[in-house]
C-alpha cells in the first residue's frame, strides 16, 4: 500500500515497518553489547570496513585486496568474536516467552540512562564493614543502567530491596547462595551465587584469589559496573572498576568510589551544561565587543 513519494521514492507502509523493525532491533543489539569489549571490537570492525570502501573507491588495488580478503570472511569471523554476545542474544530471546508485561516503551526504555535513583548505599557499606570484620568473603556486583540479566541468570534470581541483614545472610559461610557474586541494581538485589567471567590479565599480582580475578574481568567484560570485594583470607576491602582494583580500602573510601560512580553521569551532564552556558556567555561578550568596536 502506496503512502506517499518522495521524489522518484515512493514510500510503502511495509518500508515504514521495516525500518522501525530495524531501528528496534538494533537499539536492543547495542544495549546487549553497551559497556562491553564487544562495542569496542564493532567499532574497531566497521573501521576496517570504511577503510575498504575507500581504498575500493580510490583503485588501491594492493590494499583493496588484502581488505577484500578480510571482509569475505567477515560473518565468519563476527561469529567467532561475538560469540557470547549472539549466546546470550538467543538465551533472552529463547527465554521470552511471555507477553502480557509488554509494553511498546519497554522496547525503547524511555528511561534516562545514568539516573541515580537516589537510593541509599549505607546498607552495602555496613554490611562491607560486619563481613570484613569477621574475614567472611564477599562479591559483589553494582550496575547503574542495566539488570545483567544475562550474568544474574547464572545464579539464583532473587529481586530484593538491599538490606544490611540480607546482604550477611548471603554471604554466611554456611549459606548455599555465599558462593558466586551478588548483583546489585537501582537499590535491589536482583540475584545472588551468580558466576563472573574469570581475568586472564597475566600481570594481577599472585596473592590475588579467584573472587578478585573475577571481579577484575566482570569490570572488563562491562566498563559501566562497579565491583566489591572483601576478602576471605585478610578481611579487606577492594574496589573494582574499568579493570583496575583499588585495594585494601576503607569503608568510607568505598563509600566515596561509590558516590563518584553513582553520580558520574549527572557530573558529567552537569559539567556539558557549564560548558555550553560558558560559551553561551562568551560569544556574548564578543558580541558586546564588536558593537563597541
Amino acid at each position: 500500500m502506496l503512502l506517499f513519494s518522495i521524489g522518484f521514492l515512493e514510500i510503502r507502509f511495509v518500508d515504514i515497518l521495516d525500518i522501525t523493525l530495524v531501528a528496534i532491533l538494533l537499539y536492543n543489539v547495542y544495549k546487549l553489547i553497551r559497556g562491553s569489549v564487544a562495542l569496542r571490537v564493532s567499532l574497531g570492525f566497521l573501521s576496517v570496513y570504511l577503510v575498504y570502501l575507500v581504498v575500493k573507491a580510490t583503485d588501491m588495488e594492493m590494499l583493496t585486496t588484502i581488505l577484500g580478503q578480510f571482509m569475505s570472511v567477515g560473518v565468519l569471523g563476527a561469529l567467532i568474536i561475538f560469540q557470547n554476545e549472539i549466546r546470550k542474544f538467543l538465551l533472552l530471546v529463547g527465554k521470552t516467552t511471555s507477553f502480557k508485561d509488554f509494553t511498546f516503551g519497554n522496547l525503547f526504555n524511555f528511561k534516562k540512562v545514568g539516573e541515580r535513583d537516589g537510593y541509599d548505599i549505607t546498607p552495602i557499606i555496613e554490611a562491607l564493614k560486619s563481613l570484613g570484620a569477621t574475614n567472611t568473603g564477599a562479591l559483589i556486583v553494582i550496575s547503574k543502567d542495566d539488570t545483567l540479566r544475562f550474568f544474574a541468570e547464572t545464579g539464583d534470581l532473587l529481586d530484593a530491596k538491599v538490606s544490611k541483614r540480607l546482604l550477611l545472610s548471603i554471604f554466611f559461610k554456611n549459606s548455599p547462595l555465599h558462593d558466586g557474586a551478588a548483583i546489585i541494581h537501582k537499590a535491589r538485589i536482583v540475584a545472588a551465587r551468580c558466576i563472573l567471567p574469570v581475568s586472564e590479565n597475566q600481570n594481577i599480582p599472585a596473592s590475588m584469589g579467584l573472587r578478585h580475578r573475577a571481579a577484575i574481568g566482570m569490570s572488563e567484560e562491562r566498563d559501566d559496573v562497579a565491583v566489591l570485594i572483601v576478602s576471605e583470607e585478610t578481611g579487606q576491602l577492594s574496589y573494582v572498576a574499568a579493570g583496575k582494583i583499588y585495594h585494601n580500602l576503607s569503608p568510607i573510601e568505598i563509600r566515596t568510589k561509590l558516590n563518584e560512580y553513582l553520580s558520574r553521569r549527572i557530573e558529567v551532564t552537569k559539567q556539558e551544561k557549564d560548558n555550553k552556558d560558558g560559551e553561551t556567555e562568551e560569544n556574548s561578550q564578543d558580541e558586546d565587543k564588536v558593537l563597541k568596536a
